[in-house]
């Protein structure tokens, strides 16, 4: 049974071990210690059992605006629908934030969309995001990613 529950410090380095490979496929953005834990607030942990299977984090960008990242979940559950499980947690927590907007980077068009979100412009997304994370990624400045936004 998959049980969802918010991150606690202590458990930072599974967390970093579980993303290891997707960080250095360049596939998630690499984040430090002292980067989770200054936004472990941000990171709801999906677990089977006791077993830390996947996680995700909602970022809050402004008093609309959040984000969906850091979607890693581990590769012998994936297609298990944790990955929805995490993204439909996250919605619901911008939705008592009241937050409007929920967008996602991601290489993943057809998952979003199917949990309600719709495809973006890059140019849409705030000049913060831009600057602040995807100038840390392996394959800034040409990205291939693409944007989704939701509204709760």
């Amino acid at each position: 049974m998959i049980t969802y529950k918010k991150a606690k410090l202590n458990q930072i380095c599974s967390m970093q071990t579980l993303v290891k490979k997707e960080i250095e496929s360049g596939i998630i953005l690499p984040r430090s210690d002292d980067e989770i834990a200054t936004n472990i607030r941000s990171y709801t942990l999906a677990f089977n059992d006791d077993e830390l299977v996947g996680y995700s984090a909602l970022h809050i960008h402004a008093p609309n605006l959040a984000e969906v990242r850091s979607l890693i979940i581990k590769n012998s559950c994936r297609g298990l629908g944790i990955g929805s499980g995490l993204v439909r947690e996250l919605l619901k927590e911008a939705k008592s934030l009241e937050i409007k907007q929920v967008f996602t980077l991601t290489y993943q068009k057809s998952f979003f969309e199917n949990l309600g979100f719709e495809e973006i412009s890059k140019e849409k997304l705030p000049a913060q995001k831009i600057w602040a994370d995807c100038i840390k990624c392996k394959h800034f400045p040409v990205c291939n990613e693409i944007a989704l936004i939701y509204y709760p």
